[in-house]
């Protein structure tokens, strides 16, 4: 038995040794660097990022129209015959007579301008709209994101704390284990109490194995959502004290729909489409645009001499196009833009009914948490005021062993639910702060 309590803490020894070698050779992170981290290494938020870039340059190719266009053209050719045309003669009898030079080439230059055009002028309207939605888009990724490091942060936080009242268990349990040996030794007790000792010692070496094994995903978990090297060590960080703090919510505090980043969504949605239907309206004005050619034409007999001289020719003049009639299929798209429009009213509506069931929930679900962790946590501080009460009793010959492992095993339990109840108010606070939209 000597052997066994030996091993034993040899075994925490080495534990504690591992842990230690593990947190020395991490990244320390509490949780706003973990989330800002997140901001700067998730490759889905990144990308979210890189949609602005896209749709501003997206923006800037629709505005391209506006400006001047500007091309050139360049042919060279060669008559194996040249073309014939009737001609009369002087007695008006049509004569076959070839008109042209064998080798002609031709450089152009051309030039278009836009003065009124509907697809330029609604790119022109939306630009700033579809800047935003991209903007918006991205935000919203980014309060998902926030959301997510924070619960796996919480989670693995929770596991850290499981770990170490299973730790403190283990010890407690090893030190009583100990005793009750040297008590059967003594002859105090009968072998009852040290196997007592050795089953409840086995069951907490389990547990805790176990919560060491499953920590291990949760900090996997953790790395994928940070965009954190998964073959790096990572070690999380926190004060019990601030994280106390961190679960107080204003439960006073209204609704402001403007807050939520998918009602900003959806207005901006509605002004596109207000924009839309406007362009469909536009539908029944003419196009006008401005235009201007520049040709260089060379002509000449032999190929050799065909670049020695140019006969250039120009104009300019303006274009103008108007659609008649088109089957009334302009009237069909300003009435379908109209109903989208109304049908957003609609979008509004549900909208605010979801945010407001998702926040009645998210509030309900915090306060009950909330009631759950103050009750956990008086038992706690009730749990580790009996243990202490009954472990002094024991060594006074008051109080049996088994009492002691009873009381044992409600502190371990007791403190287990508080960090349990800890972490759900923590989540649900992540839901309350999400509903009313104060991550940003």
């Amino acid at each position: 038995m000597k052997k066994e309590t030996g091993l034993l803490w040899v075994f925490l020894f080495i534990s504690v040794l591992r842990i230690n070698a593990q947190t020395a050779d991490s990244t320390r992170f509490d949780l706003d660097e973990c989330i800002q981290y997140a901001l700067k290494h998730q490759p889905a938020y990144k990308q979210a990022n890189m949609d602005i870039d896209i749709a501003n340059e997206q923006v800037k190719v629709a505005l391209a129209d506006w400006l001047p266009q500007v091309n050139m053209n360049y042919n060279l050719q060669h008559y194996t015959q040249l073309p014939v045309s009737l001609v009369p003669d002087a007695n008006g009898v049509k004569q076959p007579v070839k008109f042209g030079a064998p080798n002609t080439s031709t450089l152009g230059f051309s030039l278009n301008q836009s003065i009124f055009n509907r697809d330029v002028l609604l790119a022109s309207r939306t630009k700033n709209d579809i800047r935003t939605q991209a903007r918006q888009s991205a935000t919203s990724y980014k309060i998902d994101l926030v959301a997510n490091v924070s619960r796996a942060y919480y989670d693995v936080l929770l596991s850290q704390k499981r770990i170490e009242v299973l730790v403190a268990d283990t010890e407690r349990l090893a030190k009583s284990l100990k005793d009750a040996y040297s008590q059967f030794n003594a002859g105090l007790t009968d072998k009852t109490d040290y196997k007592r000792a050795i089953i409840s010692l086995n069951n907490s070496k389990a547990e805790l194995f176990s919560s060491r094994q499953g920590i291990k995903a949760k900090y996997e978990y953790l790395k994928q959502q940070m965009g954190y090297d998964s073959t790096a060590a990572i070690a999380i960080q926190a004060d019990k004290s601030r994280l106390e703090e961190k679960i107080q919510v204003d439960t006073s505090a209204g609704i402001n729909y403007e807050n939520r980043i998918e009602y900003q969504f959806l207005k901006t949605r509605q002004r596109l489409q207000t924009a839309n239907l406007k362009y469909y309206k536009w539908g029944f004005l003419p196009s006008v645009g401005a235009f201007g050619n520049y040709n260089l034409v060379y002509q000449n007999d032999q190929f050799a001499k065909l670049y020695s001289a140019d006969y250039p020719n120009s104009l300019f003049g303006l274009t103008l196009s108007l659609p008649l009639f088109q089957g009334t299929k302009r009237i069909h798209q300003v009435r379908q833009a109209e109903l989208e429009l109304k049908r957003m009213d609609w979008d509004f509506l549900a909208l605010k009914t979801s945010i407001n069931t998702e926040y009645s929930t998210a509030l309900a679900v915090y306060r009950a948490n909330m009631n759950n962790y103050l009750v956990l946590k008086e038992n706690m501080d009730l749990a580790n005021d009996v243990y202490n009460i009954i472990d002094l009793q024991y060594k006074e010959g008051i109080k049996t062993y088994l009492e002691v492992i009873v009381a044992q095993s409600d502190l371990r339990t007791a403190q287990l639910n508080y960090f349990n109840a800890l972490f759900e108010v923590l989540s649900s606070k992540i839901d309350v702060d999400k509903a009313l939209g104060l991550i940003q």
